[in-house]
């Protein structure tokens, strides 16, 4: 079966140097232009080539490709598959997004089945940096299907001798997994970029861990999910490495700085998102609830420190 990946931001330019004979579909023309001239995204993945059976194009039309790997951002992924919905119909649709969407508070195969209910869906997530992706440095994910049958049929392939995956059928939990995670990389960053250090960064991760269990299992995931590599691994690489967006964003933060506003931070809408979500659940998410208040500007880092540290001692 051939493979194709919309979006040419790092990610999808990285999985289309790991899987090699590829389409690789662009959003605007010119990016598509230069991709195909210089053969490397000197934007997002400097001294990358792309290998010669990547074929580039910013034609949805010439994308007959029986799986599709969706490497578009959380929020932009309902209003895509709106708009192109119908040249998707019959595919294999891999989602490649971290996220929750902020109207209907559902992940990215959620999304997927909302706007093509008869789409077969599936997740790839788990940790991962795109420039390791794309390097071809050893990287484990997590494919997460709900059919067996089709679970084991991607794994295969979209499997090579760098990218290995590893099959799980519990949507839900590794949809949240690599949602939560990035909210938690937030607080971490925070903590590093107000100078409140290591052992406050420790502390948060495993707070935050057990938040990211609470609304999880609360939804009907599975606790070893959240173990995996899609809860706790990816949980461990983005709250420690200047690699991840959404750990220098929490920096930015905390040093009270701007952020580069082009740079996509999925756990900043994530934050939003859960936080709602968690209230109507009843769960105290107070981490999550931190990040959503400094993400929308409602509390100044001082103040968020300060109610985190005042909350009730209480056994763990």
């Amino acid at each position: 079966m051939s493979v194709a990946i919309l979006g040419a931001g790092a990610f999808g330019t990285a999985l289309a140097c790991a899987l090699g004979d590829v389409t690789l579909w662009c959003r605007d023309p010119a990016q598509a232009e230069a991709l195909q001239s210089k053969r490397e995204n000197a934007a997002k993945l400097p001294g990358v080539p792309l290998p010669e059976g990547v074929s580039i194009t910013s034609d949805l039309g010439q994308v007959s490709a029986e799986t599709v790997l969706l490497a578009i951002p959380m929020q932009q992924t309902r209003p895509f598959l709106k708009t192109h919905g119908a040249a998707l119909r019959d595919r294999q649709l891999v989602a490649c997004s971290k996220g929750v969407d902020l109207e209907l508070m559902i992940g990215p195969v959620g999304v997927i089945q909302s706007v093509l209910p008869d789409a077969q869906a599936a997740l790839l997530t788990g940790p991962s940096f795109a420039d390791d992706i794309a390097r071809g440095l050893p990287t484990a994910l997590t494919l997460a299907c709900a059919d067996r049958a089709l679970g084991m049929a991607l794994q295969e392939q979209l499997s090579t001798s760098h990218l290995r995956l590893y099959r799980n059928d519990d949507v839900i939990g590794a949809e949240l997994g690599g949602a939560l995670k990035n909210v938690i990389a937030i607080a971490a960053g925070v903590t590093i970029g107000a100078g409140l250090g290591e052992s406050a960064r420790a502390a948060l991760m495993a707070r935050g861990y057990a938040e990211m269990q609470r609304l999880a299992l609360s939804l009907g995931a599975q606790p070893d999910t959240l173990a995996g590599l899609s809860g706790l691994g990816d949980l461990i690489l983005t709250c420690g490495s200047e690699k991840s967006r959404n750990f220098r964003y929490g920096a930015a933060l905390g040093r009270g700085e701007a952020f580069d506003s082009a740079t996509t931070v999925e756990g900043a809408a994530t934050a939003r998102a859960v936080a709602k979500l968690a209230k109507s659940q009843g769960l105290d998410m107070p981490v999550t609830r931190m990040v959503a208040a400094l993400v929308e500007g409602l509390i100044t880092m001082p103040e968020a420190l300060a109610a985190l540290l005042a909350r009730p001692l209480t056994d763990e």
